[in-house]
């Protein structure tokens, strides 16, 4: 009880009475079935076209369609048809699309799943079937499991609105002939991700590539299907207002994509704007919920409030929602997005994710005469600026810290997942006008948002610095072509993973000294966000405590506070409270020839379980003995650098007392020698972990080549030519 009153208390500090308050009362309204009353549930019927229009617009199929073709507001492009001389595969996109149409359907960017098309909306790849006939606030999204029903008794009898033999449908495969994987999802995020349409830009670019009619066709196909498994406030996929307004997102792409093909009948326009009603409808009436969470959600959910106001004026709360949109979006970049351009949730996975949202936000909004302001201007070209420095420019990846859910909004280039070159150089073309980079697959968001006229923009690169992001805690140390990235922070808002002091090493662009990432937020056993504790982190831990207290799968308390004592150009040095009385000091060294030394010191009074520990990308590796240290050599796979002749050498050692190191890949029973860069996918990653138990400790870590001589004396560490005294750390 007294930890619950414990917990409770620090809950409350930390985010006061106001968010303390709504949550209570919205509790209730879920107990009572409140909410159930305020937002019914109801079939599509019961509220056709012209109860959502103002009355000077005419309701039937044929005059409410051409009255959209006559007054539509404008959209990214005319008409979706690739350029000549472009940068990327065509047959890549309409081999995407294939997949698509013959049932396999990509889930967060990555996998592909065989679940048939259109998709069996309230299943997971191999999970059990969710509840699909009760209002959305009786499901949990934590493991929300239904009866367990087979993939085969939920199947519809029939495609609705489509006739069985449709010249357009021949080769779709019909979910109900699909067999389960034999791995099982409860995961809700795994029903979410293909009721969010991200399937739609893919068959929206392979149209572009082709001009087939049959992608078309799919479009429809998956929307009617989509509202005749899913009426108004029932079911899982009316939850959550993200994903309704991710979904919303997608839909008018592919809705203004197709509008002038023969597939896009007068009666699908009608149906198109009904649905597209409902939905906006369900996120403004719990829109206070998405702004208690002081997140993304919040963005995310203005935008589908925005994008409807904006390109649906014809409803009768258009206005209402276009308003309220902008409000918020405006509102929640200053409030989300720092200073210094590092962003509130810690994580920049969501970073990306809503900087998307602003981008689409942003070009609506000048093509209809009805800009965001200023400020939402300079916070996201703030954004671009410090992810830029963050950036390997010639691979696009980035360290993997905070939560990473697999969020793509814009889905429309062949980039991998973990490629950020899309994202800023869209960015930089909003912002500045100028391409970040060179020409390449990249290239293809800008053509969608600003035509091919955008792809032969002047190329302006800037130069990557050392940089300190004391608002989001994040330092960049570098060396001749290696960088450090330091986590370090005094926390302004909810943390996403306790990884004070955290290290990642990039060397010859390869990431050495990896981040965990998050693989599930809703696994089982110690994968329920197990990704999230310090001990996967390439950091020191504490008697095998986290550096907070983890009270749900997303918040911590006790928030930990990261104080930098020294930055300059070759050296970077920070501590944090996390283990008060212990307090832990962490020194980064830049050396010459791409060489890092990292120490750290811990100091108690009383003897302690320390454990330093550091995940390394999975290359070929082999173990490295040198007395008193401990060590292994890594082999990343490269053609054209120095590495492809030598090895990178790790080792590690203690100034005083006895250690015990110990090397574990892809451990099967716990969290230990993991990575996850893909939502839902963790591959083997090499944990190695020196341990002690001593009342104070100073741990050494050296990086550097195969030929390079250490010599280990007392309290000093000599390194080729140079000496390192580590009391003077």
């Amino acid at each position: 009880m007294l930890t619950k009153f414990r917990t409770l208390a620090s809950l409350y500090r930390q985010a006061g009475f106001r968010w303390s308050a709504f949550r209570l009362a919205y509790t209730f309204r879920l107990r009572t079935g409140l909410i159930r009353l305020q937002m019914p549930q109801y079939k599509w019927e019961d509220r056709p076209l012209e109860t959502w229009l103002k009355k000077d617009i005419p309701s039937t199929p044929e005059s409410y369609a051409q009255w959209r073709k006559n007054n539509s507001p404008k959209f990214f492009f005319d008409k979706a048809i690739y350029p000549n001389n472009i940068t990327w595969d065509k047959q890549t996109v309409i081999d995407e699309a294939e997949k698509i149409l013959s049932g396999e359907i990509k889930y967060f960017a990555h996998q592909f799943h065989k679940i048939g098309f259109p998709p069996h909306w309230h299943s997971a790849p191999g999970g059990l079937s969710k509840i699909t006939n009760i209002h959305w606030s009786q499901i949990s999204d934590d493991n929300h499991v239904a009866a367990r029903r087979s993939w085969f008794s939920l199947a519809p009898p029939a495609r609705a609105g489509v006739p069985k033999q449709s010249p357009h449908n021949r080769g779709l495969l019909r979910r109900e002939e699909q067999e389960p994987s034999s791995q099982r999802h409860t995961d809700i995020k795994f029903t979410w991700e293909p009721n969010r349409f991200s399937f739609v830009y893919t068959l929206v670019r392979a149209y572009a590539a082709s001009q087939d009619e049959k992608y078309a066709e799919a479009f429809w196909i998956s929307i009617l299907d989509w509202s005749e498994h899913n009426h108004p406030n029932t079911g899982s996929n009316w939850m959550d207002g993200q994903e309704i307004s991710l979904r919303l997102i997608a839909w008018t792409f592919g809705f203004y994509a197709f509008l002038s093909s023969p597939s896009t009948t007068p009666e699908r326009v009608a149906q198109f704007t009904t649905f597209v009603a409902a939905q906006a409808q369900r996120i403004y009436q719990n829109i206070d919920y998405a702004i208690s969470t002081q997140s993304n959600h919040t963005i995310s959910e203005a935008c589908g409030l925005w994008l409807v106001g904006i390109l649906f004026p014809e409803l009768n709360d258009s206005e209402k929602y276009l308003s309220l949109g902008r409000k918020l979006l405006e509102e929640e970049a200053v409030k989300q997005i720092f200073p210094d351009g590092s962003y509130s949730m810690y994580s920049l996975n969501y970073h990306r994710f809503i900087l998307q949202i602003y981008f689409y936000a942003m070009r609506l909004g000048e093509l209809n005469n009805s800009p965001l302001s200023e400020s939402v201007k300079r916070v996201v070209t703030k954004s671009i600026d410090h992810l830029y420095q963050l950036i390997d420019p010639q691979t696009g990846q980035m360290p993997v810290y905070g939560s990473n859910d697999g969020a793509l909004v814009l889905s429309l280039n062949n980039c991998d997942f973990t490629d950020y070159r899309p994202l800023l150089q869209l960015g930089s073309y909003m912002t500045k006008g100028k391409k970040i980079f060179e020409s390449g697959v990249w290239d293809e968001d800008l053509y969608w948002l600003y035509g091919s006229q955008s792809l032969n923009i002047e190329v302006d690169i800037p130069k990557q610095t050392n940089q300190s992001f004391s608002n989001g805690g994040a330092y960049i140390l570098r060396n001749t072509n290696s960088k450090a990235v330091i986590r370090c922070t005094d926390y302004q808002s909810r943390p996403s993973h306790a990884d004070q002091l955290h290290v990642d090493l990039w060397i010859q662009g390869h990431n050495i000294a990896c981040d965990a990432g998050t693989y599930l937020y809703s696994g089982e056993g110690v994968w329920r966000n197990g990704l999230a504790h310090t001990n996967v982190h390439n950091t020191v831990t504490v008697d095998n405590k986290d550096q907070m207290t983890m009270v749900s799968r997303f918040t911590w308390t006790d928030w930990s506070k990261g104080r930098v004592l020294q930055n300059n150009e070759k050296l970077w040095q920070g501590e944090h409270d996390s283990y008060k009385p212990i307090a832990h000091k962490r020194t980064v060294l830049a050396l010459e020839g791409d060489r890092w030394v990292v120490i750290d010191n811990l100091l108690a009074k009383e003897s302690h379980h320390y454990a330093l520990h550091w995940l390394l990308s999975d290359y070929e590796y082999g173990m490295q003995e040198l007395a008193p240290a401990n060590g292994l050599w890594l082999k990343p796979p490269t053609t054209d650098s120095k590495l492809s002749d030598s090895k990178i050498l790790i080792h590690m050692g203690l100034v005083n007392g006895n250690g015990n190191f110990s090397i574990v890949r892809a451990d099967p029973d716990s969290t230990r020698g993991w990575r996850s860069r893909y939502y839902g996918h963790k591959e083997p990653a090499i944990s190695v972990m020196l341990k002690a138990n001593q009342p104070q400790v100073t741990f050494w870590t050296f990086f550097g080549y195969e030929d390079d001589r250490l010599e280990f004396e007392l309290q000093s560490l000599k390194i080729n030519s140079t000496t390192i005294d580590l009391n003077l750390l």
